[in-house]
């Protein structure tokens, strides 16, 4: 398992409510919601860590995860 670190993190009011209410558009957290956007920027960006083989939580699997889970729970 990932160790996650915890830290503050200051927004204004709008902007958290904007965070929220895509957050629950999408079925996830607002914490769940943060972590996907970052991931995807990281990725975006070609910095996501080496050693990151988890996807954000919440964030739904890729089409090749999918298969290679399917393919796993087979055997």
């Amino acid at each position: 398992m990932i160790k996650k670190k915890s830290f503050v993190l200051r927004l204004n009011s709008e902007m958290y409510d904007a965070l929220e209410k895509w957050a629950e558009d999408e079925f996830r957290s607002t914490n769940g919601q943060l972590e996907y956007i970052i991931s995807e920027a990281l990725k975006k960006a070609g910095r996501t860590p080496k050693s990151s083989k988890q996807s954000a939580a919440g964030s739904p699997q890729s089409e090749e995860e999918s298969q290679q889970s399917a393919i796993g729970s087979k055997q």
